[in-house]
């Protein structure tokens, strides 16, 4: 379990909760990377408990507000007290720069338009934003200098975090990813975030060499350039992503992941050369179909044809099937004008398959005023007193298998948990996920052979309230719409929903109808999916609509129109009835005669 012990000596006051949640986690570090540590990192632990209070408190205080340059003035804080005297520490140690350059735009940055003009004076507008400034003076101040040059009777100083590189590598240690931050503690102590505990040993950390913390900073930093758009050296990118190979196979999910992004980028600059080669190398869902419409528009139709037919003939998961059935005929159609033999047996056999019919209902409903959403519209109509709606969208049964399911997934496998502030497992949507957890899902899906399902589902929502989970979404759900679930829908349907979306974690969590509704007193329930005018089913819905209807789960689809558009389509109707029967008279002739 998590240290509660620091290996400073903080004191109790509350106001330094900050410094002991960071002292805590330096202790996990200690504890869990001490044969990955590299000197400086183990230099910096070690001073790091021999700084006075005050220094340390402010060193922490910084690393979690923005940025790494800061203004002394903007660093007041009652408990810290005198800020100069707390830097001294840390620039001693080398920490700290208190004097560092700044150019142009950090300068604008620090300062406030007021304290601009009295640098720069009249050659500012008045009037103008202080973005227009910044672009009338960058080409005259091209010079980084230090605080004191640009502003030499200012009141106060300007200090850069040194350590920040150093501090930032920590917490992707702790946490095993960049995207979570030092706030993770505080939101846990005040309870706005709560994890399950898990016991795991001072082993489980989710990177087992230092190559492995190269690699995802290497990884991290790839993934930050392609945020920045257009301006991006991509081979350089793609080169480095390729030299990232792992042995680590939750570091190489990410790579794969990281090589799909990097073809969505290229996509989106049209750029397939390079997008083929992103996507050949990944192994990341989708990437395969994206990589067959890249041949396609790549004219590479022989290459793509190809592809299709292997995916078709062994599918990845229902997503992957769906997409490249789509893509089929028209690459037959592209084989075909090349004056090219397109059919294809295997090709034939999987076209011929008809999908299940979609029970449909068509509702003319009151357009709403107040712009509520078709589907609380569609609630109101549809529900009974003896037949209540509720809206559900994926959080019903997704709910209803995390909480039966709440053993398999918080599992302390080797791999899943690094750290106490886990919503779910990191290898969540691994390939091996279930496999990992066979025995105990097993388990699990057990109760469903029995009555005992319902109380466990019922017990685990009072007892795990609130607990961050993937698949549990608390302020959707109520014991009652838990009872009244359990009460109507088949214990043999949700097994059969549960398997599906055990199957494909990641695709299937979402795509579920928006609606479900309940006859208490016959036992049965129907989903429904909503779609008001112009709206269409999307791909992820059609394959839960396709599944349900071939497993006898009851759903409908609703197609609601507003009565004022009906309205208007029945006059056009009686309008142009009588414009061709106008018409008819005339063209008639015996009329003419």
């Amino acid at each position: 379990m998590f240290p509660r012990d620091s290996p400073t000596v903080t004191p109790s006051d509350p106001r330094y909760y900050y410094l002991a949640n960071f002292e805590r986690a330096l202790a996990w570090i200690a504890q869990r990377y001490d044969d990955l540590l590299v000197q400086e990192e183990t230099d910096f632990l070690r001073a790091f408990a021999g700084v006075p209070l005050a220094s340390r408190a402010l060193l922490v205080r910084m690393l979690m507000r923005r940025g790494d340059v800061f203004r002394t003035s903007r660093l007041d804080y009652d408990e810290i007290g005198d800020t100069q005297a707390a830097i001294a520490p840390l620039a001693a140690l080398g920490w700290i720069d208190t004097t560092p350059v700044l150019d142009l735009d950090l300068l604008f940055t620090l300062l406030t338009k007021p304290e601009l003009r009295a640098i720069f004076g009249n050659a500012l507008d008045p009037a103008a934003r202080k973005a227009e400034w910044l672009a009338h003076l960058g080409a005259t101040h091209t010079e980084p200098r230090p605080y004191s040059a640009w502003r030499p009777d200012a009141p106060d100083a300007v200090i850069r975090v040194t350590s920040t590189p150093l501090c930032e590598r920590l917490r992707v240690m702790f946490f095993g990813n960049a995207y979570q931050q030092w706030s993770e503690f505080v939101l846990a102590d005040l309870g706005i975030y709560r994890y399950e505990p898990v016991e795991f040993d001072v082993s489980s950390r989710a990177f087992q060499s230092r190559d492995d913390i190269d690699t995802y900073l290497g990884m991290h930093a790839c993934r930050a350039a392609l945020e920045l758009g257009d301006a991006l050296d991509l081979d350089a990118v793609l080169q480095a992503v390729h030299d990232a190979q792992s042995d680590n196979a939750w570091l190489e999910t990410r790579r794969a992941k990281l090589f799909y992004q990097i073809g969505q980028h290229c996509e989106r600059l049209r750029d397939w050369d390079r997008a083929r080669i992103a996507y050949r190398a990944s192994s990341y869902p989708g990437a395969r179909h994206r990589l067959i419409r890249v041949l396609e528009l790549s004219a590479c139709i022989d290459d793509a044809w190809t592809l299709a037919l292997d995916a078709m003939h062994t599918p990845r998961n229902d997503e992957e099937r769906q997409r490249v059935a789509r893509m089929m005929p028209r690459l037959k159609r592209l084989r075909a004008a090349r004056g090219e033999m397109a059919s294809h047996a295997r090709f034939d056999v999987i076209a011929s398959e008809a999908p299940a019919p979609i029970a449909r209902i068509d509702r003319v409903l009151p357009r709403p005023r107040d712009g509520e959403r078709v589907e609380w519209v569609a609630l109101n109509a549809l529900t009974r007193d003896d037949a209540p709606v509720h809206y559900v969208e994926n959080t019903l049964l997704n709910a209803l298998f995390g909480l039966l399911c709440w053993p398999a997934i918080f599992a302390p496998v080797p791999g899943a948990f690094f750290h106490p502030f886990q919503s779910g497992p990191a290898d969540l949507h691994a390939p091996d996920f279930e496999a990992r957890r066979a025995t105990i899902f097993a388990a699990c899906f057990a109760e469903l052979e029995s009555d005992a399902y319902r109380a466990t589902i019922l017990e685990r929502f009072t007892s795990k309230y609130g607990i961050q989970s993937p698949f549990v979404a608390w302020p959707a759900l109520s014991a009652d719409l838990l009872t009244l679930a359990l009460d109507c829908i088949p214990a043999a349907d949700l097994a059969r929903c549960f398997e599906r979306l055990l199957s494909d974690i990641q695709a299937n969590r979402s795509g579920l109808p928006d609606l479900i509704q309940f006859w208490p007193a016959e036992r049965r329930y129907r989903l429904i999916e909503v779609k008001g005018p112009g709206d269409r089913l999307q791909d992820n819905q059609l394959r839960w609509i396709g599944f349900c209807g071939s497993h006898g789960v009851p759903v409908d689809v609703l197609h609601v129109t507003w009565r004022d558009e009906a309205d208007n389509e029945a006059d056009d109707d009686a309008d142009d009835a009588t414009r061709g029967a106008s018409l008819d008279t005339r063209s008639d002739p015996a009329h003419t005669r």
